[in-house]
């Protein structure tokens, strides 16, 4: 079992790194393969998914509140908006991660939890970044979101599940890929992320009920509120930062980090 001083460390490092393009299963992963540290558990990831859902919930509020009621009127035989096609799109968007969680999800939990394979997911999709982000727009709006669009990324998410990939930053090369600008690719590989997080997050629910596992719940609480914090500070800075420093930090972040993860894995 994690001590304190680890559960905070794994809490911010999961708010960190959930939104950004740097893949949070990989961030999880590496202290227990490299320092040794014991597995965080099944409750753990629980509280930190609990955690993140709130914080991009509470961010994106607004939206979220207008695309609920556009999508409720237009089911009751009002007009169709932007709004309310956003609700079906991420919907069919979510569809490809749920049927690879579904079929594969035990194989890459099993077989793919190494450093070979996270470091060459770090270092091939940072580098695929980094071209999607050099055809990002420069001027103008970009490509505005389709049901073709949104399929296409939601394909994209379905690699996800594999450690070193990041699901943010995989649905947001599709999208620059496909013409979107940095801010619409965001606004929507972050809503994207309810789904997924809210699904992943009720099946762990499910498994710790049915586990009988006992729980420290004060570590778990202060878990969900460290991660809930970071990931909402993280979501804010990184889109009024977006179009200033695009993609490209990233990038040379992932490229350092999967030299040490190859050098760790040498030697």
């Amino acid at each position: 079992m994690i001590d304190g001083f680890q559960a905070i460390l794994l809490a911010i490092l999961q708010g960190l790194t959930e939104f950004l393009p740097i893949s949070s299963s990989a961030h999880l992963v590496i202290p227990s393969l490299v320092l040794g540290w014991p597995d965080q558990g099944l409750a753990f990831d629980v509280a930190v998914h609990v955690g993140t859902l709130a914080a991009v919930l509470f961010y994106y509020r607004a939206d979220l509140t207008r695309m609920a009621q556009s999508w409720f009127s237009s089911l009751a035989g009002g007009p169709a908006n932007d709004d309310s096609r956003l609700v079906w799109y991420l919907a069919l968007a979510t569809l490809p991660a749920i049927c690879v969680g579904f079929f594969a999800g035990d194989y890459i939990e099993s077989e793919l939890r190494n450093l070979p394979v996270i470091a060459t997911t770090t270092l091939l999709f940072g580098l695929l970044l980094g071209v999607a982000d050099k055809r990002a727009p420069t001027q103008g709006g970009g490509a505005s979101l389709s049901l073709p669009l949104a399929l296409m990324i939601g394909l994209a998410q379905a690699l996800a599940p594999v450690p070193g990939v990041s699901r943010s930053g995989v649905t947001i090369t599709a999208a620059l890929l496909l013409g979107m600008s940095r801010q619409g690719a965001a606004r929507f590989s972050f809503l994207l992320s309810i789904p997924v997080i809210a699904g992943a997050g009720t099946l762990k629910s499910w498994e710790l009920v049915n586990s009988g596992i006992a729980v420290d719940w004060l570590q778990l609480a202060m878990a969900a509120l460290v991660s809930g914090i970071t990931a909402y500070l993280c979501i804010a800075l990184f889109l009024r930062l977006l179009d200033r420093i695009g993609m490209m930090p990233f990038v040379y972040y992932r490229i350092v980090l999967a030299a040490i993860l190859y050098a760790l894995w040498l030697a």
